[in-house]
């Protein structure tokens, strides 16, 4: 049975960085895209990034030249470096990975931005 694990979250102060990471535990095959949400109390879960296994990137409006996905096929892993930080930032952060057929979410690891 594939899991998500994901990790780095945390209290950081407006300005500073977090990584997080997300990594596939048991056999998982073909990843095509990775992916990063977030969601804030009281509102909907929302798109953060997304990278695809050609290296492709996507990321919503409000975090372009802040933050960065990178993926590694051989460990099955996603990163998502997070800089300059912002409250707005604050919310529960999920990984995704979507391969042929099925669609995996991790459980979330929160991050909180200091004020």
């Amino acid at each position: 049975q594939v899991q998500l694990v994901e990790s780095g979250g945390g209290l950081v102060q407006a300005g500073g960085s977090l990584r997080l990471s997300c990594a596939a535990s048991g056999s998982i095959f073909s990843i095509n895209v990775m992916g990063w949400y977030r969601q804030a109390p009281g509102k909907q879960r929302e798109l953060v990034a997304h990278i695809t296994e050609y290296g492709g990137t996507n990321y919503a409006d409000s975090v372009k030249g802040r933050f960065t996905i990178s993926r590694d096929n051989a460990k099955n892993t996603v990163y998502l470096q997070m800089n300059s930080l912002k409250p707005e930032d604050t919310a529960v952060y999920y990984c995704r990975f979507v391969t042929t057929g099925y669609d995996y979410w991790g459980q979330g690891t929160q991050v909180t931005v200091s004020s």
